[in-house]
């Protein structure tokens, strides 16, 4: 072990994090460009074949940039599209920003050290960087903008130059260290974790923008809100901020076992698909879209008196044209993915004739995401946590999300050595509770939260 890393592991103050050397080398979770091709003609596309975990070496930074000790991380979707090289082999991304040239060039390697999201301690910052130094504790944003661009100063998602950490640049979560733009860095929750707050910030404010953010559906008072997917990272902080907008959430899950836990997340409505006819084996034909629909609306109308006036859609092909003819005349349809396909189908009679929207959202700003970290802050919003692994075990960790075998948020340590440790509020946390703070962790398990 590195003397930095010993120093961070032992409680080193701001002062003595800085007299320690950044490491050479250190261990991340990555992509080798030599395998490209490894699942050409393979049926099943195993990350945990394409995962790698050992060391890599130390980039440099740019002035803009800090380091940051990861003590933890989770796995996103978008790990597991860039572990299966598909769509699009994230290696192209790294070749793409690198033609930027000066530090952009360093993303260009035979290594892609994936991961967007994470939790840590500041160890280095450069020399532009004005509002963190060593020693602070943060959350780290996966949205990088450029913002030299106009367009970022309107709304950053709008930027040309706007990159997934992790996902189209290199150096990213899912490792001992990472480094990134001093601009993606906020505080992180005192109250929490090291591994409750590394599942937050992606998920959260990708689910804030699309439902509380003036860019996305802009929920009120009484809105009955259709949420897809509600006991995954996306869908379980959607429920969450439903009830906290004082409206109604419906959540669509496929077994009894996740329908449970969506009722313990305290969702108003809950559906399982496969009662209302919604196999996933069905052929989305234009005529059987459109009966789905009906036996959908009519379930929903059953339990709640009304169609919905929002649609939280991020499954994709399997799901759009349903939203589309669900929600209600004037109402609004808001993607930020599709994890069953990108090539959506739906009648465009129920769209115009309706009256509907369709709004699409990607990630958030940076306000966006400091509105909902406040969120957390204040204890209004809760994690949503379920399995832990080990930085070793990574690939166990994406194969689960792969498969859609997980609820909520799958959480990676890195440099923290157990879970439970990094509550530096430990009085809030006694006044919220873990049971509150851990919903889709099993019921009754203790709170092993420590002091860091």
């Amino acid at each position: 072990m590195d003397s930095l890393t010993q120093a961070l592991l032992s409680g080193a103050g701001p002062d003595e994090l800085g007299r320690y050397e950044l490491p050479s080398e250190y261990e991340a979770a990555h992509l080798l460009a030599a395998d490209l091709g490894m699942f050409d003609g393979v049926a099943d596309s195993d990350v945990r074949k394409s995962l790698h975990v050992g060391r890599v070496p130390m980039p440099d930074i740019a002035p803009d940039e800090v380091v940051v000790a990861v003590m933890a991380s989770s796995i996103n979707y978008n790990t597991v599209w860039s572990a299966t090289f598909a769509p699009v082999p994230t290696f192209e991304f790294l070749k793409r920003g690198a033609r930027q040239g000066g530090w952009a060039a360093r993303h260009d390697l035979p290594y892609h050290v994936v991961g967007s999201d994470a939790s840590g301690v500041v160890v280095r910052a450069g020399a532009g960087v004005r509002h963190w130094r060593p020693g602070d504790h943060v959350v780290v944003s996966c949205v990088q903008v450029d913002e030299q661009e106009p367009a970022t100063h309107a709304d950053a998602m709008l930027g040309a130059g706007q990159k997934i950490w992790g996902y189209e640049t290199n150096f990213g979560g899912l490792a001992h260290y990472a480094v990134v733009r001093a601009s993606q860095l906020l505080p992180k929750p005192a109250h929490l974790t090291w591994e409750e707050s590394a599942g937050v910030l992606l998920t959260a404010a990708t689910s804030y923008r699309m439902l509380v953010g003036d860019n996305g559906a802009r929920i009120k008072q009484g809105d009955i809100v259709l949420i897809w997917g509600a006991t995954g990272g996306l869908g379980a902080f959607a429920v969450q901020m439903v009830k906290n907008a004082g409206g109604i959430p419906i959540g669509v899950v496929g077994s009894e076992h996740k329908a449970e836990v969506l009722r313990r997340l305290g969702c108003d409505v809950v559906i399982n698909r496969n009662d209302v006819g919604m196999g996933g084996d069905d052929a989305l034909t234009p005529e059987r879209t459109i009966e789905l629909g009906k036996r959908l609306g009519r379930e929903i109308r059953r339990q709640v008196g009304e169609d919905p006036h929002v649609v939280f859609d991020f499954v994709g092909r399997a799901t759009f044209g349903i939203s589309v003819f669900v929600v209600r005349k004037g109402g609004t349809v808001v993607t930020c993915g599709s994890s069953t396909g990108y090539d959506h189908h739906f009648d465009n009679r129920y769209l115009w004739m309706n009256l509907k929207r369709i709004v699409g959202s990607h990630a958030a700003n940076l306000q966006e995401q400091a509105e909902c970290n406040r969120l957390f802050k204040l204890g209004h919003l809760s994690p949503v946590l379920s399995e832990v692994f080990p930085l070793k075990d990574v690939g166990e960790a994406a194969r689960l999300v792969q498969r859609n075998k997980h609820i909520g948020k799958v959480g990676v340590l890195c440099l923290a050595p157990e879970e439970g440790l990094g509550v530096t509020d430990p009085a809030l946390r006694e006044k919220i509770g873990a049971q509150r703070l851990n919903p889709l962790r099993r019921p009754g398990a203790p709170d092993t939260a420590e002091v860091s």
